[in-house]
């Protein structure tokens, strides 16, 4: 991932953004310092909360990363995996719904989740949801498709 530009959000960008992640996640941003990163190989921009990327555009909704997700652990739009589930959601995989203990009933298709595993509630993977959160535990069927995971470029991205 090769920067293109680099540069500090205004205030009332900070302000946006912090309210839309308290609106739909539940957390509560409070860096001192906000950048937006653009790439010249990747079709993503990145936000750097105190240096960190903690927020990035998933087809052009702003949202947590998986490093953002760890640091803020959301209150909404989570999925919880099972411990079978961890290592294939870290590679990448999508998420089915046999490897899902629950998830957040405020979650509807086309919504961005965190997928976290059940025992320590660490977030593994950031994705697009397929169904309703109410209808994601069951025998069979994808239901969150993986957009970035730990260990991804994303994920090793550091300035």
């Amino acid at each position: 991932m090769d920067v293109k530009s680099r540069h500090h959000l205004r205030s009332d960008e900070i302000s946006e953004l912090e309210a839309d992640l308290a609106d739909h996640l539940g957390v509560d941003l409070d860096g001192d310092s906000y950048e937006r990163v653009e790439f010249t190989d990747v079709d993503r921009e990145v936000v750097l909360v105190d240096g960190d990327p903690l927020v990035a555009s998933f087809d052009g909704d702003l949202f947590l990363t998986v490093r953002g997700a760890n640091e803020y652990p959301p209150q909404n739009h989570v999925v919880t995996v099972d411990s079978g589930a961890i290592s294939f959601v870290s590679d990448g995989a999508n998420v089915m719904r046999p490897g899902i203990t629950e998830a957040t009933d405020d979650i509807e298709p086309g919504d961005l989740v965190v997928i976290v595993e059940e025992t320590h509630s660490k977030a593994l993977a950031i994705g697009r949801a397929e169904a309703d959160g109410d209808d994601m535990v069951g025998d069979s069927g994808k239901v969150v498709e993986s957009l970035h995971h730990v260990g991804d470029d994303l994920y090793d991205f550091h300035v």
